[in-house]
């Protein structure tokens, strides 16, 4: 962090969310922080109201060794837990004859101690019989509710506070009042409601690292941390940890607002949640020592460990409950063989898996309904418009118009919607809804008056009426439960399984369909090729016939039917030769060898009679060309038609050149035919490899299947080929198995 990052002078309301209380450069006055170098021990920075609590100023300790202010005992007891990374021990100690308690922590790269006076210790007697009081007091308790109440009152017994209240979050951080204990003639703020506002996320986080809180004079004047960069590292010390960590101006104004003089605040956590706080209120200046505190930490850990214990024993009750549900539901699917009738038919729905008013099946498009929820037209706009676009399989809502304004025309039974994506498709889901509660809900102040402008200060202040307010809430439902949730997860991981089994069931049919019809297809071409071949033999016998006895006889025209009637009679034979080729490659076995690839080319050029038939095209082959692995016949049949195009197709060029060679590359032999030939659009780079796809015009003869029998051998063989051109600019054919 720069030294551009500082806390800011002025913080108002718009930026509270953002505000970097961990940084504030401030500490509470009823303490002095020390931070010092955790290397040198050499003090860095100070509280500027060390000469008030040490009587010694500030400027005198800075630089000097740690050890000079708390004595060489406890400074090398520090050293030492330091060097072993233990834990810091809190120690009392005694500087100028007056006794502190020291609490230190590592902040980055200081060490920083907190310097208490120490107050009033309780008797160890008192103090342990107060433990098992707690202990047994809450053990005691039935519900949560009671827990709550019980922490209230214990809370106020032992710490003398005037209000004591316990503050539950919602799943979107405002605040209730659920239990209270108070002094008699203060008013009552049990049940009212508190905006996200007044706690904001960063404040909620810090109570993981710092869980018990106190404020002992609202009406403190801030002690600065002087430097206020660290020289060690040039950044503001971050107090997260520390018990005297100065208080936000905009918190302080607040409490001011509900003319409060004190606090104190205890995280409430359940299963690694924030749950709540434990809040305390007095209406003067009021301190509360560290032993106190450890009391405090002890209470809420208990209440903690018994929110935690009460909160999963009803977790697993529903879960337990929803599995019976989930497995009747499995069971009816398989017996209908049809998840929509197996989930909305039998004796058990699948809304029945939690509390709900209604539901929707959406399974490939067709939706089926149950109970009482919007009409279909609404359930599948909302799945187009809404649920479709989310990339998360699991949403839910107990306001669905602040994200769905369409929601507000079946507010009456879709206010709150739980939905979750079946597998990967956008047309399959489950949806559960639930009505709207009409409530009244009491707020401590207008929530929506979460500011106004102060003239004197010049920036937004905290609302100053904590009156009760009271609200109508509408288009909102109950909330959904953990367990609501986890019940709409297992239930979509079971039926998604159903859908992979019968997508995998129809596959494998389809597949056994495909295979039967392949073969068939195979036969059928083979027995077609064959059959052909018989009236094709008299075709061609009778045609040399005519050439040889009557052509001397014919006038041109029939001398040119005989010639045209012969060269379709031998096209013919090459492509049912062709075809036949084509049909076999799949049904041949491999006959694998290691082949030299320079001879298997010569072989081929020398049937071709090149030197006679192409006498102007040079042909050059690489030296060493390496050796192929595979079927030497049909590995012979790629080469011959490739070699056969790159012929054909630069036989016309003004120098006509052929280069054969290889190249490797990832730990593959790359083989290649190029020419310098007529080329082709690279857009059909590969369509030229289709069956009867012919991309040279009518002025090159050809079939179309030579390419397609190359590319289904080299597959067969586990390869791949390819081809690069540009019309007129040649062509390469590369391929490798």
């Amino acid at each position: 962090m720069s030294q551009n990052s500082q806390y800011p002078e002025e913080v108002d309301l718009s930026s509270c969310e953002k505000e970097p209380i961990h940084i504030i450069g401030k500490t509470q006055s009823h303490g002095v922080l020390v931070a010092s170098d955790k290397e040198t021990f050499r003090i860095t920075q100070i509280g500027k109201n060390a000469g008030e609590i040490f009587g010694i100023s500030h400027s005198e300790l800075l630089g000097k060794q740690l050890e000079e202010l708390v004595g060489s005992e406890y400074g090398q007891f520090l050293r030492n837990l330091v060097d072993e990374d233990e834990l810091l021990e809190v120690r009392e100690i005694s500087i100028h004859d007056s006794s502190f308690v020291a609490i230190p922590h590592i902040s980055g790269e200081s060490l920083v101690v907190d310097f208490e006076p120490v107050g009033k210790s309780a008797n160890s007697f008192n103090f342990q019989a107060q433990l098992t009081k707690i202990l047994n007091n809450l053990n005691a308790s039935e519900t949560s509710l009671e827990l709550c109440e019980d922490v209230a009152r214990i809370t106020k017994n032992i710490f003398g506070y005037d209000r004591v209240m316990v503050y539950r979050f919602d799943e979107e951080w405002n605040g209730q009042v659920v239990a209270e204990e108070r002094e008699e003639h203060l008013e009552s703020w049990l049940g009212l409601h508190y905006p996200a506002s007044d706690i904001p996320k960063q404040a909620r986080e810090l109570f993981f690292k710092n869980r018990v809180r106190i404020i002992s004079d609202v009406n403190y004047q801030p002690v600065e941390i002087t430097p206020q960069f660290s020289p060690i590292n040039g950044e503001p010390l971050d107090l997260s940890k520390s018990k005297l960590r100065g208080v936000s101006p905009i918190h302080i104004e607040y409490l001011q607002n509900m003319k409060v003089g004190a606090s104190l605040t205890a995280a409430l956590i359940s299963n690694g949640k924030l749950w709540g706080l434990l809040a305390c209120h007095h209406y003067s200046a009021r301190f509360i020592n560290y032993y106190q505190r450890q009391t405090c930490e002890f209470l809420i850990q208990i209440f903690s460990n018994e929110l935690s214990l009460k909160e999963s024993n009803l977790f697993l009750k529903q879960i337990d409950e929803q599995a019976a549900v989930r497995e009747q539901l499995l069971k009816q699917v398989h017996s209908a063989g049809s998840i929509r009738k197996g989930l909305s038919e039998g004796e058990a729905r699948f809304t029945d898996v939690m509390d709900c008013c209604g539901g929707a099946i959406m399974l490939k498009g067709k939706i089926k309904l149950v109970g009482k929820t919007p009409d279909k037209k609404q359930v599948k706009s909302l799945i187009k418009e809404f649920l479709a676009k989310k990339s998360e399989s699991l949403f839910f809502t107990k306001n669905l118009i602040q994200f769905y304004p369409a929601a507000k025309r079946f507010q009456d039974s879709g206010s709150g919607i739980l939905s979750v994506r079946l597998g990967q498709s956008d047309k399959d889901f489950l949806i559960w809804f639930r009505p709207e509660v009409v409530q009244l809900v009491d707020w401590g102040g207008n929530p929506q008056n979460k500011a106004s402008y102060d003239e004197e200060k010049q920036r937004l202040t905290p609302r100053k009426s904590f009156e009760k307010w009271t609200q109508e809430l509408t288009g909102v439902s109950a909330a959904w439960k953990d367990y609501d949730l986890s019940a709409a997860r297992l239930l979509r991981e079971s039926v998604s399984y159903v859908i992979l089994e019968n997508q995998k069931k129809e596959i494998n049919d389809l597949n056994d369909q495909l295979v039967e019809a392949h073969n068939e297809l195979e036969l059928f071409s083979q027995g077609l090729s064959h059959d052909l071949k018989a009236p094709l033999r008299g075709i061609d016998g009778y045609a040399h016939i005519l050439k040889e006895d009557y052509y001397s006889k014919l006038e041109k025209d029939g001398k040119l039917a005989v010639d045209t009637i012969l060269s379709s009679a031998e096209e013919m034979r090459d492509l049912i030769d062709n075809i036949l080729s084509f049909a076999g490659v799949s049904n041949q076995d491999l006959n694998k060898s290691v082949n030299s690839s320079s001879h298997m080319v010569q072989d081929i050029l020398v049937s071709f009679n090149v030197k006679n038939n192409y006498p102007h095209t040079s042909i050059e082959i690489e030296e060493n060309l390496p050796k192929i692995i595979g079927d030497r016949r049909m590995l012979g049949q790629v080469w011959s038609n490739l070699l056969a195009n790159a012929l054909k197709y630069s036989e016309k060029s003004e120098n006509p050149k052929i280069e054969i060679g290889s190249a490797a590359h990832h730990n593959k032999t790359i083989y290649f035919v190029k020419d310098n030939g007529i080329g082709f659009d690279p857009k059909f780079s590969e369509d030229i490899f289709d069956l009867f796809s012919r991309r040279s015009g009518d002025d090159y003869t050809g079939s179309g299947i030579g390419l397609a029998i190359a590319k289904k051998i080299v597959e067969k063989h586990d390869g791949e080929i390819w081809a690069e051109s540009k019309p007129g600019e040649g062509s390469t054919f590369y391929f490798y198995v």
